[in-house]
C-alpha cells in the first residue's frame, strides 16, 4: 500500500445526494414464454390500494418502485383490527428485474455466492413503528410476504420509501439538442441512469452485485462521466485507489475494495493494468489536470514495463497458463492477439502522456518498443490470406482480435475499415459476448470511419435491450440467448452494470 496515493483518495470522498422515491403501485409477474427470461409483469394495483390493504398470514405483494433504485427502503408497520401482541416476520425479496420476483432464490445452483441475492427474513418487534433498513439494496422491485402474525391482528404499511443514494448529480447532465431521434434519446436516459446508479463513493461495477471498483468497467465509466456528469474529483479518487493498492510486483490490480478499509483484490488481468494508462491518459485529456499526470505517471510507466516482460523471443504476447486476459467473457475466446493489441494500444496512450510531459527518453523507449510490438503483430498474429489477425497456437479469428487491432492503430484508416468490413461479412463464430466487448467493436467503426455502422450497432444491441425493458443496461445480454449467464444463473447477473453505460458517451460525443 502506498498511503500517500490512500490517503489522496479518501480526501477525495464524495457526499452522496439521498432523494425519497415512493412506490408507483403493485404487480403481478406471469409467467410467459415470449417475454425476457420467461416473466412478465402486469399491474395490479394502485399505490393508494397498497397502503389501504391489511395483510394476514401467507399474504404477500410486489410492489413496484417505477425505475430502477439504489438505496436504504424505510416501512411503516401498523396493526388492524386489534394491537399487535407478538412481532410481525417479514420475507423480503430485492429485484432488479421480474425473473427475481417470480423464481425461487433457494433453488439457485450458480457458481458465485447465494448471498448477493436479495433477500431477507427480518422481525419487527414493535408495531406500529418505522423502520429503516441497515443494508443498501438496487431494486424496482419489492417483494413483502407476511409469515407471522397468525392469529389476532394484520399488518398494513401505511408509508414505505427508499432514500436512494448516488455522488452523481442529474441535474449537471447537459440537455441533448432537439431534434435527435427519439430512440436515441430514450438510450441515452438509460445509459445516463445507469452510470448514476453505479457512481457511489467510487464507480462501482454494478450497484447490486461485487459492488467493486473494477478498471475496465472504471475506463469506461469515465469516458461517459467526461460527456454527462463530469465529476473529475470521483475519477481521480479511483485512480488514486488503483495506485496506491497495488499488487506486489507492481502491477495495478483489476479491483479494488473500499470497505471496512481501502484494500486491493488479488487479481491481475493483463489487459486491465494496462487499462490505468488509458484511464490516466483520458481523464488528463478531459481534466488537464497536470498535478495528477506527473504523480500518477511513474505508475503508467511501470505498467508498460511489466507487461513488456510477458513478451516471447518473437516480441509476442506469450499465451500459456500462467495468465489471464478478461477481453469479455467467452468461453472460447483466444485472448492472445486481443491482449497484444491492448499493449500497443496503451503504449500508444502512454506515449502520449510522455511526449505531454516532455520526457524524452522515456518516449523515445515507449516509441520503440510500439514499433517493435507492432513489426511482431504483422509478422505473427496478421494473416494476410485470410485477411484477419489469428489468435494462439490455433490461430483463431475472432471479433475481438480484429476489434482491437483496429483500436491499436496498426493498420491506416481505410485498411481498418476494409477490416471491419471483412468482419462483418466472414461472421466469425467467436463473437461479442457482453456489452463491454460491444462497446469496443463500436468505439472500432468509428475509429474506422463507419460512423453509420457503429449507429447500427447501438441500436441493435443496446435498442433490444430497451425493446426487452431494461430500465438500466445490463452486465450481460445475448439477443440469440436471453438467459446467458457467464455464472450460471440469470438471477445472479448484474441488470444496472458500469460498462454498460457508454451509450451516453457515443450518442453525445458522436450522434448528437
Amino acid at each position: 500500500m502506498n498511503n500517500e496515493y490512500v490517503d489522496m483518495a479518501e480526501r477525495l470522498t464524495p457526499d452522496l445526494i439521498r432523494t425519497k422515491v415512493s412506490p408507483v403501485g403493485t404487480v403481478e409477474v406471469i409467467a410467459d414464454a415470449e417475454a425476457l427470461h420467461g416473466w412478465k409483469v402486469t399491474e395490479s394495483g394502485t399505490a393508494d390500494q397498497l397502503r389501504a390493504r391489511s395483510f394476514s398470514k401467507g399474504d404477500q405483494a410486489i410492489i413496484d418502485f417505477g425505475d430502477h433504485q439504489v438505496g436504504y427502503l424505510t416501512l411503516s408497520l401498523q396493526s388492524v383490527e386489534a394491537r399487535a401482541d407478538s412481532p410481525v416476520r417479514l420475507k423480503l425479496t430485492f429485484g432488479e428485474m421480474p425473473c427475481e420476483m417470480a423464481e425461487n432464490f433457494d433453488e439457485y445452483n450458480g457458481w458465485l455466492d447465494r448471498s448477493w441475492l436479495q433477500d431477507e427474513i427480518i422481525n419487527f418487534d414493535t408495531v406500529p413503528g418505522t423502520y429503516t433498513l441497515p443494508r443498501r439494496y438496487t431494486f424496482r422491485y419489492l417483494k413483502i410476504e407476511v409469515v407471522s402474525p397468525a392469529r389476532k391482528f394484520k399488518v398494513a404499511f401505511p408509508d414505505m420509501f427508499v432514500t436512494t443514494v448516488t455522488s452523481g448529480d442529474v441535474a449537471c447532465v447537459p440537455e441533448l439538442p432537439d431534434g435527435l431521434p427519439a430512440d436515441l434519446r430514450e438510450m441515452d436516459r438509460i445509459a445516463v441512469k445507469t452510470l448514476q446508479d453505479c457512481m457511489q463513493t467510487v464507480f462501482e461495477d454494478g450497484p447490486k452485485r461485487d459492488r467493486r471498483l473494477w478498471i475496465g468497467d472504471l475506463r469506461l465509466q469515465a469516458l461517459a462521466n467526461y460527456e454527462t456528469f463530469n465529476q473529475f474529483d470521483l475519477v481521480k479518487r479511483c485512480l488514486y485507489l488503483f495506485a496506491g493498492l497495488r499488487l506486489e510486483g507492481g502491477q495495478v490490480g483489476a479491483c479494488v475494495y473500499e470497505r471496512p478499509e481501502p484494500a486491493g483484490d488479488d487479481i491481475y488481468l493483463y489487459d486491465y493494468s494496462l487499462f490505468f494508462i488509458s484511464t490516466l491518459h483520458d481523464y488528463y485529456l478531459a481534466s488537464q489536470d497536470r498535478e495528477t499526470l506527473v504523480r500518477l505517471w511513474p505508475i503508467a510507466l511501470e505498467q508498460i514495463h511489466l507487461s513488456l516482460e510477458r513478451l516471447d523471443e518473437r516480441g509476442i504476447v506469450t499465451d500459456d497458463p500462467s495468465w489471464y486476459c478478461f477481453t469479455d467473457w467467452h468461453e472460447d475466446l483466444n485472448k492472445q492477439t486481443p491482449a497484444h493489441a491492448v499493449l500497443i494500444y496503451g503504449m500508444k496512450n502512454g506515449l502520449a502522456l510522455a511526449e505531454e510531459l516532455k520526457l524524452d527518453a522515456e518516449a523515445a523507449f515507449i516509441r520503440e518498443q510500439i514499433t517493435r510490438v507492432t513489426d511482431a503483430a504483422m509478422a505473427y498474429l496478421w494473416d494476410p490470406a485470410q485477411g484477419f489477425f489469428v489468435s494462439g497456437s490455433e490461430r483463431q479469428i475472432s471479433w475481438a482480435s480484429q476489434v482491437w487491432m483496429v483500436l491499436a492503430g496498426v493498420f491506416r484508416r481505410d485498411e481498418n475499415a476494409a477490416l471491419l468490413d471483412r468482419l462483418f461479412a466472414a461472421d466469425p463464430a467467436v463473437r461479442p459476448m457482453t456489452p463491454y466487448m460491444y462497446h469496443h467493436l463500436v468505439e472500432a467503426l468509428i475509429v474506422a470511419g463507419r460512423k453509420e455502422k457503429a449507429l447500427e450497432q447501438i441500436r441493435a444491441y443496446w435498442g433490444e435491450m430497451v425493446r426487452d425493458g431494461a430500465d438500466t443496461f445490463w452486465e450481460v445480454y445475448q439477443p440469440a440467448d436471453k438467459k446467458n449467464s457467464p455464472y450460471g444463473s440469470n438471477l445472479i447477473n448484474s441488470y444496472c452494470h458500469a460498462w454498460s453505460c457508454t451509450p451516453t458517451y457515443f450518442i453525445r460525443k458522436y450522434f448528437a
